[in-house]
């Protein structure tokens, strides 16, 4: 096989006086780590969002960490230390305020192939998915290993410059999001990358270059092939970043929201006008502006809004079929949308049981009167139904939810 990471650039060392980022920056946890790294005698350099987050003048959520120094030796070394995942072996550094991870150098798996242990470190699917890489190597052959040109940009401890093996730097300038690599054997590796692609195109108002972008189209179905848990978690960074909005108009594009959530692919038009799409289209907004003023939002309620039209047509489904009431129809109808969902996102347990919450008390709802209205609103969670019953009512051309929502 064509070694297709093989480096085309070459390292470009930026002196501390001719870049941004200052150790001011840049957590005492983090630091405490890099130096003992360094005072043990292993190589250590902060790297991946971080660097490119501080070089953008952003104030970095957390700090990642990478060494020569393998998992084992960090766990003697540090004492606050667990060894985490099997895919990719971490070291999380465990302090009260915060969690340092700290990864060995990866190392190219495609130079071992005629490795006789290769299944030791470095396993691939049939679908050219890398299921466990666990192959140590040098910060060359690590920088090659990273995912987009932004985040292999490394800052060195020691004398406090910067180390661009990709050109990062300049596709950070150039506002370009690129894989590094063969970009269509990397979405095979790991086809989370095309979510991460748009996740930091929307996040960073950049532009996903044309290589990058173009295997996105064909390959978006390997997206079927990874754990209905992680896509769950990736589906959370994807539109719980404050940014989801963006990231929504990028998903369609690529037609990969339809595929994250199936039961509304014949709902997605042209227009993006369908109900769905204007009620989802709301409510992200909404998530966008509660999330940049810091106010936490519950997954549950955008969750309930994607599947609340799915969930009346197999209401009417389910009447035609049994003939039996709406109440009995709806409530079947909700196991059976969350369970169909549920085979391509994992949506965890309490999660379900606020959307059932939420679905359950629009019915109530529906069914308003004088003498049941101090009952209803003396529910817990009648205040975020309610809230759900408005966005409804923005939505739907229907003059029975909009006179309930002014209730």
């Amino acid at each position: 096989m064509e070694n297709t990471l093989k480096n085309y650039y070459q390292l470009k060392i930026i002196p501390r006086t001719k870049h941004s980022i200052s150790r001011k920056k840049i957590s005492n946890n983090t630091l405490k780590v890099l130096y003992s790294l360094k005072k043990a005698g292993y190589e250590a350099y902060l790297v991946g969002g971080s660097i490119r987050d501080m070089l953008l003048g952003k104030q970095p959520k957390d700090f990642d960490i990478t060494t020569n120094a393998t998992p084992e030796k960090m766990r003697k070394l540090f004492r606050n230390c667990i060894l985490v995942g099997r895919r990719f072996r971490l070291a999380r550094i465990i302090f009260f305020s915060e969690i340092i991870e700290v990864a060995t150098f990866r190392g190219n798996n495609f130079t071992f192939e005629s490795n006789k242990n290769i299944k030791d470190t470095s396993i691939i699917s049939k679908h050219g998915m890398l299921l466990q890489d666990n192959i140590f190597g040098s910060i060359e052959e690590d920088a090659q290993r990273r995912d987009f040109s932004i985040n292999s940009i490394y800052y060195n401890i020691v004398d406090f410059s910067l180390r661009d093996y990709t050109e990062g730097i300049k596709d950070l300038q150039q506002g370009t999001i690129r894989l590094i690599g063969d970009p269509e054997t990397r979405y095979r590796e790991d086809p989370v990358r095309m979510l991460r692609a748009i996740r930091f195109a929307a996040k960073l108002n950049m532009t996903i270059s044309y290589e990058t972008e173009e295997p996105i189209f064909r390959l978006s179905i390997l997206l079927n092939n990874v754990a209905p848990t992680r896509l769950f978690e990736e589906t959370l960074k994807l539109l719980y970043g404050g940014y989801g909005k963006a990231t929504y108009k990028l998903l369609r594009k690529y037609k990969i929201f339809q595929l994250i959530f199936p039961l509304i692919r014949n709902h997605i038009t042209n227009s993006n006008e369908s109900y769905i799409e204007l009620i989802i289209n709301k409510e992200l907004c909404h998530i966008d502006q509660q999330l940049q003023k810091n106010i936490k939002v519950n997954p549950a309620f955008l969750f309930a809004a994607i599947l609340w039209y799915p969930l009346l047509e197999d209401t009417k489904k389910l009447i035609f079929e049994k003939k039996i009431s709406y109440s009995n129809a709806f409530f079947l109808s909700i196991n059976n949308i969350i369970n169909k969902q549920c085979h391509t996102l994992a949506i965890p347990k309490k999660i379900i049981f606020y959307i059932k919450e939420i679905w359950k008390l629009q019915l109530s709802m529906n069914y308003y009167s004088s003498k049941n209205n101090s009952n209803l609103i003396e529910h817990p969670k009648f205040y975020i139904d309610y809230d759900f019953l408005n966005l409804r009512a923005k939505v739907a051309n229907n003059i029975e939810v909009q006179q309930l929502s002014k209730l």
